[in-house]
């Protein structure tokens, strides 16, 4: 890679930083082009440069921050066949790293779960695309714990995949705003115990 699209890149990356902090604090309609590229240290000219406008900006900002997080959960999955683990075992450490991430980047996060709720934004069809790659991932390692016969052929993995994202997603934000107290260990092994069928206390 040469030095001006590596320079390019560490702009963007401003950028989308500037752009998910501030679109946190105060809305999407309020954040204005200007206010993004103060923020990000930047000149006016230089957001447009890089996208052609603010909804663009939003737009690949959604594909960059999915695009982290499915990346860091096929990581996870693909480290655990590595070392010859079950894809159960996938399943929970694709669950840990979805909370590293969210740790990482609660504003992101609680972007992206807001989106999910609106149904009139311009970017509606983007966000539909980003969010089934990040469930497509959890898909497949569903598909082969029942291939391999770790789970239930009865199981319905669209649906299942969906919900695992969800618990991991509606969790971390509920820890992030209301038990910062807790470690990152004690929400995992909370979530990893609903994954493995260990909260009734049966031990068989």
């Amino acid at each position: 890679m040469d030095s001006s699209s590596t320079r390019r890149q560490a702009t963007r990356q401003k950028l989308y930083e500037a752009a998910v902090t501030l679109i946190a604090e105060q809305g999407f309609s309020s954040t204005t082009v200007e206010e993004i590229a103060e923020r990000a240290g930047v000149a006016k000219g230089t957001v447009y440069y890089n996208f052609a406008s603010k909804t663009v900006l939003f737009e690949e900002l959604l594909r960059h921050g999915v695009g982290l997080l499915t990346a860091s959960l096929q990581n996870a999955a693909d480290e655990t066949a590595e070392r010859g683990g079950s894809q159960v075992d996938a399943l929970d450490a694709m669950i840990r790293a979805g909370l590293v991430f969210i740790d990482r980047y609660p504003a992101f996060t609680q972007l992206y779960v807001a989106e999910l709720w609106r149904t009139n934004r311009a970017w509606q069809s983007t966000l539909l695309v980003v969010r089934q790659q990040v469930v497509a991932v959890v898909e497949n390692v569903l598909r082969e714990a029942v291939r391999r016969g770790e789970l239930s052929e009865e199981i319905d993995i669209p649906l299942t995949a969906a919900a695992l994202v969800g618990m991991v997603l509606m969790a971390a934000l509920d820890w992030q705003a209301f038990q910062r107290e807790r470690s990152i260990d004690e929400v995992h092994a909370a979530l990893s115990r609903l994954l493995q069928g260990r909260v009734t206390g049966d031990r068989r």
